[in-house]
């Protein structure tokens, strides 16, 4: 089956990359939707993007609409742009801990809710980025986990809702190989010998789930390092 045009959020770098990468290679077209420029982390991988930040909700949104009119139409969204902020509830600066919510969450239901009525007409898929920790609660994470708890439940309603109409897939990874742990406090980064998934295996499960068959759709996957202690 056909790939098609996917958006990809988050596809600078990380798990984002690696699934733009996939895309690309399975024939596909991926089209990047950041707040900094593909590449940013040593990927060379050629792809269309728009500049902007998930916290500017109205402008994420018209940058979808205006992708979806100028490439004629999107097959998928990826929702894969995060952003974290640890730290107990008291001793995180609300602002931060409100960023967290409005790119996890808001950001990804904009960019959705912009792509919706394109993904309808051709029948398309979405597949969000949960989190082991949206399934399974940590000290330290109250901005990570509510955010990633709501995607949980927005993923559910959304395929309930869309049923028929579009493909809903949620994403349920545990912890990987990627840019997201730098800049943290050491005492808020995996050990030196944590095992972690390599993002362009999270990108392979990815990909299955955008190549199913119209009329089948891996709802839910969980998709984890086979010794993380994360999950169950």
């Amino acid at each position: 089956m056909s790939i098609g045009t996917v958006l990809v959020t988050g596809g600078a770098s990380g798990l984002g990359a690696a699934v733009v990468a996939a895309v690309t290679e399975a024939g596909g077209r991926a089209v990047v939707l950041d707040r900094f420029a593909p590449d940013a982390d040593g990927n060379n991988v050629p792809a269309e993007h728009v500049i902007v930040d998930l916290l500017d909700r109205r402008a994420a949104e018209q940058s979808v609409r205006e992708l979806t009119e100028r490439l004629g139409g999107l097959d998928a969204v990826v929702t894969c742009a995060g952003i974290d902020s640890c730290g107990r509830l008291e001793d995180v600066p609300a602002d931060a801990w409100d960023r967290v919510v409005e790119v996890n969450l808001l950001g990804t239901v904009a960019v959705i809710r912009a792509a919706l009525p394109g993904l309808r007409d051709r029948g398309g898929r979405v597949v969000t980025i949960a989190s082991t920790l949206g399934l399974r609660a940590l000290s330290d994470a109250t901005a990570y986990c509510a955010s990633k708890f709501a995607i949980v439940g927005f993923t559910r309603a959304l395929a309930a809702e869309t049923a028929g109409q579009i493909g809903v897939t949620m994403m349920v990874p545990g912890g990987m190989q990627t840019p997201f742990f730098d800049g943290r406090d050491e005492q808020y980064k995996p050990p030196p010998d944590a095992k972690l998934n390599r993002p362009g295996d999270v990108a392979a499960a990815i990909l299955f789930a955008l190549s199913q068959p119209r009329g089948c759709e891996i709802r839910e996957l969980v998709i984890t390092p086979s010794v993380e202690g994360s999950w169950p």
